[in-house]
């Protein structure tokens, strides 16, 4: 049985890889290479890349840039991460 810290990390992780997926795949769909995407929009390439990993957290100001970058309301953002996570998803970090 996992501890509640080990259950939120976990949930913590499967979120950071939603999110890191939707960049990714949005990005890739514009067909612009990470050093590139990351110097035109001012995102930082070390940012970015742990970002599509999802391996690093980030600023809610820096997903509602990459929405804007995607040409999406930041709400049709958030739609896609939850579409990439499992249905019965509940974070309670």
């Amino acid at each position: 049985m996992l501890s509640d810290k080990e259950l939120l990390e976990r949930d913590k992780e499967i979120l950071l890889k939603a999110i890191g997926n939707v960049v990714k795949r949005e990005r890739l769909k514009r067909k612009i290479g990470i050093n590139k995407f990351s110097y035109e929009f001012d995102i930082g390439n070390g940012l970015l890349s742990y970002l599509e990993k999802g391996v690093s957290d980030t600023k809610i100001t820096t997903m509602w840039k990459l929405a804007n970058v995607f040409e999406m309301k930041f709400s049709d953002f958030v739609r896609l991460v939850e579409m990439e996570l499992p249905k019965d998803f509940n974070f309670c970090g």
